[in-house]
């Protein structure tokens, strides 16, 4: 401290006699703890005694005053970051969330990044004042940040993101966080958060992003989403949530994003969906839907992606899922399907992966082979024992080339015992579905003449005769 008074003092002479445009004291001070809490450097108020003009820190931002009771002279701290893109590591050991952040009023964004790494630190509840200016809080990978998401956080009304994802946070989700009625983005996942999604969510009317991904919730998802007029993404994937979809869900008009992947949901899926015309990515795998593939998914012309992998889905394919002009991703695999494939699926030009594996689809497939060769790999079509296929080939002798037609499907016989289940699967991390790669075996006998395994490759399949009858 007597170090800190020192350099204080050298600043404010400095001032005295520069071109007027200084800082509070208290301010300046406060600014100097901070620092001294969170990074290893001792002498950092030395190397940056006027951190806003003439010895910046790229972590520190200030401005000058602007608002009508504010010296338009002075200026004042409204960001601090620290990350791996400033130091390395970020912040000492021992740093902690310092009571001095009281000192800085005017502070706008904070964000510390993989700072608390070891020991246990939890949330001090009285660090959160109403009289706060802060609008961006970002504690991120912190694996140390331990303990219950204060109730006392909902203070800071002028709040407009907060992220507290990837920690070692833990309980429920205070019911008094519906305080924060500017709140715009809240992220919390990858935690250990648990009970119920409360139902007061539903009061942060201008929520954009809300993602609680990665955590323990269990029970219903509140008819109160329906509120969050305004939300473009909603990630509830990997907790225990059960229940079906809400009715409510039909409100979110402005929604691209939905992914519940990975809970304990039951279907069907609510025709009420259908009016989510904005709805770009629809990820609901490794849910208990039991239910038929809803038709007007394919009136929501705007998706390019759909993940329903492991869903317990019965039925046919729609066909109506062909209208589909944006879709880049596909995902049906480890399903009931039954029926043909709807055709017209291979007139798709942006659809890139598609994943029909592991159901109880029968007939021909009529795909055209130009379609076949641009996805390669990445077209799974394994174990649907009566799905067929017939492909015209050239054979090649030494003095002429003749064409004939061959006849496989895609059974179990040849499957490629050499990738995983997991490999197979279609994940939906960070909203990009995984897919299958490597051999995809077939066999089929067609009118007595030979048995074939197919090998796709990233651009063509290739055919080898394995022996004939």
């Amino acid at each position: 401290m007597a170090l800190l008074s020192l350099v204080l003092v050298g600043v404010l002479a400095v001032a005295a006699h520069g071109d007027g445009s200084a800082m509070e004291e208290e301010e300046l001070l406060g600014l100097f703890e901070v620092m001294g809490s969170l990074l290893e450097d001792p002498t950092w108020p030395q190397f940056h005694p006027l951190p806003c003009t003439e010895t910046p820190w790229p972590g520190v931002e200030c401005e000058l005053g602007q608002q009508e009771n504010q010296n338009p002279s002075i200026f004042h701290v409204t960001k601090i970051h620290i990350g791996p893109d400033i130091l390395t590591p970020p912040c000492k050991p021992s740093a902690k969330i310092p009571n001095s952040l009281h000192k800085l009023p005017y502070l706008k964004t904070l964000s510390l990044f993989s700072c608390f790494t070891t020991a246990p630190l939890s949330l001090p509840p009285s660090l959160f004042a109403s009289s706060s200016s802060l609008q961006h809080l970002s504690l991120l990978s912190n694996p140390g940040l331990t303990g219950e998401i204060p109730s006392t956080l909902s203070h800071i009304s002028t709040l407009k993101v907060l992220s507290l994802a990837q920690n070692s946070l833990e309980g429920e989700i205070p019911r008094q966080i519906s305080g924060l009625v500017n709140l715009e983005q809240l992220d919390l996942s990858y935690n250990n958060l648990s009970g119920s999604i409360p139902g007061e969510i539903g009061g942060l009317k201008f929520l954009k992003i809300l993602d609680l991904s990665k955590n323990g919730f269990t029970g219903n998802l509140p008819d109160s989403v329906g509120g969050l007029q305004n939300l473009q993404k909603i990630d509830l994937s990997s907790n225990n949530l059960q229940g079906m979809l809400p009715q409510e869900l039909r409100e979110l008009k402005r929604l691209t994003l939905l992914d519940f992947s990975q809970n304990s949901l039951s279907g069907p899926i609510p025709e009420s969906l259908s009016g989510l015309e904005q709805l770009q990515y629809f990820i609901l795998e490794n849910n208990p839907i039991n239910a038929e593939i809803p038709p007007f998914l394919g009136s929501l012309l705007k998706l390019t992606v759909i993940s329903l992998s492991k869903c317990g889905l019965r039925g046919p394919i729609p066909s109506s899922l062909s209208s589909l002009k944006n879709l880049t991703a596909l995902s049906l695999d480890k399903n009931n399907l039954n029926g043909t494939v709807p055709q017209d699926l291979g007139t798709l030009q942006n659809l890139g992966l598609l994943n029909l594996s592991q159901n109880k689809l029968s007939g021909e497939l009529m795909f055209p082979q130009e379609f076949i060769q641009r996805l390669g790999e990445r077209l799974d079509l394994r174990e649907n024992n009566g799905l067929c296929t017939r492909q015209m080939l050239q054979k090649f002798t030494k003095n002429q080339t003749s064409r004939f037609l061959h006849s496989y499907c895609f059974g179990t016989r040849f499957a490629s015992s050499n990738r995983s289940d997991s490999e197979h699967t279609n994940g939906s991390k960070k909203m990009k579905p995984t897919w299958g790669q490597g051999e995809m075996g077939s066999s089929c006998s067609s009118h007595g003449l030979l048995h074939q395994k197919v090998v796709f490759s990233s651009m063509l399949w290739t055919l080898v005769l394995s022996s004939v009858l």
